[in-house]
């Protein structure tokens, strides 16, 4: 599609939005999938016991976690730049195709008696892929949305991906709840007729819009750009809770309580629901009274979730440790959305104070969204990285200490560390709540 604009509000009336809505919904539906066959591990490591020939250590299984976190994260920034260069439909069309890879190999293997570590290890590096997912597909969404809609934009096409998790999780419970814990094939197989439904759908109805095409070096350009990296660690707090909680809930359960598989499975999966709905209505929230704001009320909600969970696990209160992860996925799901609002808000108070400053207002937009769109990669695969962080704690501190409390103060620092940043950089302008002003030097650079 050439001469998009979705800034123009008479051709966005006049169909746009329909074109817009589109994309959006199918892009949710690609993510989805995504997101599930990269989370699928969280669940395939509760059915694996010496029932079915499986039995791996604790540490072995959040291994089987972390590999998976640790490639989606790594993809991000790849899948972020393809989109740019080969268009939204055809990548969305190549990525979800690609998922079939690791789980028809899952299907194959996961049930079989004395499979080895390693080969679990090379399938969810494969599966790592459906992590990639979510990069390009916000960056192909920004494309197609004005900036006064990208935050509940975003915040729906994140959120209905990041029900993938919760998705998979409930798949999980159904599966052991009908066919008991010795099926995790199941679970796989139920994923193969769906990706080759997106992946068809994709190729069908989907566009490739001529402007999300980035110039090159916009990654680079956003790199040197201090707010890329002070927006990536916000996003290391709130998605990286997030998803890192997502991978980790159910062996958490196990190993914190010593929960049974149709225990752990029937609590998994009410968090990531909760959460993913609430993504979108954080960056609904956040289109009000701005990112910063509602970025930093989530923090703090955060710290009083993690607390809680010290509390419970010292106490053994399992109802209150349930309560206090639910509450945890809840908030970090508002602040994923509202800290994605403030990419393109940033961006676009930087093109706002070059254009007073007597820049061109036609380039000095159109840097803001090339930025925009190489931070979304870069945010995102920060973002991913949290959530390594996450399971490698609790790896090392149930092996260690056989208790979660040491894991849990650190996040509890982390998202100190995180509201301080908030207040110094982003609150502390004229206007609570939207981005301190560039310095001169700093929007020339970037508005060429």
């Amino acid at each position: 599609m050439e001469n998009w604009d979705p800034e123009d509000e008479e051709a966005w009336e006049r169909g746009g939005k329909r074109v817009a809505r589109r994309n959006l919904v199918l892009s949710v539906l690609a993510e989805h999938v995504g997101f599930s066959v990269w989370s699928m591990w969280s669940v395939l490591v509760l059915f694996m016991s010496p029932k079915i020939g499986l039995d791996f250590a604790p540490d072995e299984k959040f291994l089987m976690v972390v590999v998976p976190t640790l490639v989606g994260a790594l993809l991000r920034l790849p899948y972020s730049s393809a989109v740019t260069r080969f268009g939204g439909r055809n990548w969305t069309l190549f990525s979800s195709l690609v998922l079939l890879v690791p789980t028809a190999a899952t299907v194959y293997f996961v049930q079989r008696p004395g499979t080895p570590l390693w080969v679990f290890l090379l399938i969810g590096a494969a599966a790592g892929a459906g992590g990639g997912n979510f990069a390009s597909s916000m960056t192909n969404i920004t494309a197609f949305y004005p900036q006064r809609k990208q935050g509940w934009a975003l915040g729906l096409n994140a959120g209905g991906g990041n029900l993938g998790v919760a998705a998979v999780q409930l798949l999980g419970l159904l599966v052991i709840s009908a066919a008991g814990d010795t099926h995790p094939a199941y679970v796989a197989a139920f994923y193969l007729p769906l990706i080759a439904l997106t992946a068809a759908l994709a190729a069908l109805r989907m566009d490739n819009v001529a402007m999300v095409r980035a110039e090159p070096g916009a990654q680079r350009e956003a790199a040197a750009n201090p707010h890329t990296w002070w927006i990536s660690l916000l996003y290391v707090g709130t998605f990286g809770s997030f998803i890192g909680f997502g991978f980790a809930f159910g062996l958490v359960l196990q190993s914190q309580f010593g929960s049974t598989p149709l225990e752990a499975a029937s609590f998994t999966f009410l968090g990531p629901l909760l959460g993913s709905v609430a993504r979108p209505l954080g960056g609904r929230i956040a289109d009000r009274f701005g990112g910063a704001r509602v970025t930093t009320w989530a923090f703090a909600g955060m710290a009083a979730g993690t607390g809680v969970l010290l509390w419970a696990g010292q106490n053994g209160s399992f109802a209150l440790f349930v309560a206090g992860f639910t509450w945890l996925f809840v908030v970090s799901g508002i602040g994923n959305g509202s800290t994605y609002k403030m990419i393109p808000a940033v961006f676009a108070r930087q093109a706002q104070d070059a254009i007073t400053s007597g820049h061109d207002a036609t380039a000095a937009f159109a840097a803001s969204r090339r930025l925009s769109g190489a931070v979304i990669g870069i945010a995102g695969a920060a973002g991913a990285l949290g959530g390594v962080a996450i399971n490698l704690a609790f790896r090392s501190a149930y092996g260690d200490a056989g208790s979660g409390a040491p894991a849990f103060w650190s996040f509890l620092a982390f998202y100190g560390l995180c509201a301080l940043v908030l207040r110094t950089v982003y609150l502390r302008g004229e206007h609570p709540g939207t981005p301190v002003p560039a310095t001169r030097q700093s929007r020339a650079s970037h508005v060429r």
